[in-house]
C-alpha cells in the first residue's frame, strides 16, 4: 500500500477532498497486517476524532478499494476485512476460533486450471482461504483441556 503521503496526493489528483479524517484512515492503514474490519478502524480513529462517523469510515474504504488500494475480503466472518497488502498475489489463513487472518504466500506456483467453457465464465481471479486454528488459540486450547481436566479430577 502506498504512504498516507502517496494516498493524499493520489485521492487530491483524481478530484477527492483529504480531509482529517481520512488521512488519519490512511495512517492506520499503513502497515497494518490485520486485515481489519472498518469497525476496527473506526474504534481506533474515534480516539483522536470523537466526532467521526463510521459512515466516512465506509466511505473511504470504498474509495481505497475502487482506487485498488485495499481489497475488500468477505471471509464468511460476518464483518468485511480489508487488505492494505495489494502489492502481489497472496491467499490468506483465517484462524476459526479468534478470527485472526494473515497473508500466506504460498511456496510453489500452483497452476490450477478450471474446467469451465469459455462461454459460461471468464475468471479473472482466484483466491484460496485456508481455515484452520493459530498457534495461540492452539496453545489457549490445550490448556483449556488441561484446566478442564483438572478440574474433573478435583470433583
Amino acid at each position: 500500500m502506498r504512504s498516507p503521503d502517496e494516498l493524499s496526493d493520489l485521492f487530491r489528483a483524481s478530484g477527492r477532498k483529504v480531509t482529517p479524517q481520512r488521512r488519519r484512515i490512511f495512517e492506520l492503514l499503513e502497515g497494518n497486517s490485520s486485515h481489519p474490519t472498518a469497525e476496527s478502524i473506526y474504534l481506533e480513529l474515534v480516539k483522536d476524532m470523537p466526532t467521526v462517523s463510521l459512515k466516512t469510515v465506509y466511505m473511504t474504504l470504498k474509495e481505497l478499494e475502487e482506487m485498488g488500494e485495499v481489497q475488500c475480503l468477505d471471509l464468511g466472518m460476518g464483518s468485511s476485512r480489508f487488505d492494505p497488502n495489494v502489492d502481489g498475489e497472496h491467499h490468506h489463513l483465517v484462524c476459526v476460533s479468534c478470527g485472526k487472518v494473515r497473508d500466506f504466500q504460498l511456496s510453489q506456483n500452483w497452476d490450477l486450471k478450471l474446467q469451465v467453457p469459455d462461454e459460461m465464465f471468464s475468471v479473472s481471479k482466484a483466491e484460496i482461504v485456508f481455515r484452520g486454528t493459530c498457534a495461540t488459540c492452539r496453545v489457549i486450547g490445550s490448556r483449556s483441556v488441561v484446566e478442564n481436566s483438572d478440574k474433573v479430577h478435583i470433583s
